[in-house]
């Protein structure tokens, strides 16, 4: 299970990555919007490796926001992009609610099991 769920946030954050450096033609859009997008991205991804890097959540989330922030400053170099503060805010933000609702989960499945043993 551990490493299907590792599988799973690496692609997600290989996904990322290329939706924010690639061309803008390739990238996806929807109806949220940019700031809706990125949102549902990074918690995606904050998610995923707060469930797939439990024991060091807190250091892979502290990592997560340091990535991020190289991300936002590689817009630079990438033809088409361009990289903006509120976009890094909007990215780490939602990336740590990500961790938080990861550690939200495992809190209420250590509860359930618990109550489940007595």
């Amino acid at each position: 299970m551990s490493i299907l769920v590792r599988s799973i946030a690496w692609l997600l954050a290989a996904a990322v990555t290329f939706a924010t450096l690639g061309p803008p033609g390739l990238r996806p859009h929807s109806d949220l919007g940019q700031d809706g997008e990125h949102a549902l991205a990074f918690i995606l991804v904050g998610l995923a490796f707060g469930l797939a890097y439990r024991r060091h959540r807190l250091s892979i989330a502290a990592a997560s926001v340091v990535l991020i922030g190289a991300l936002e400053l590689m817009q630079f170099w990438a033809p088409g992009r361009h990289a903006r503060l509120e976009d890094f805010l909007v990215d780490a933000l939602t990336a740590c609610v990500g961790f938080a609702l990861a550690a939200a989960a495992d809190w209420v499945m250590t509860r359930l099991r618990t109550n489940a043993a007595l």
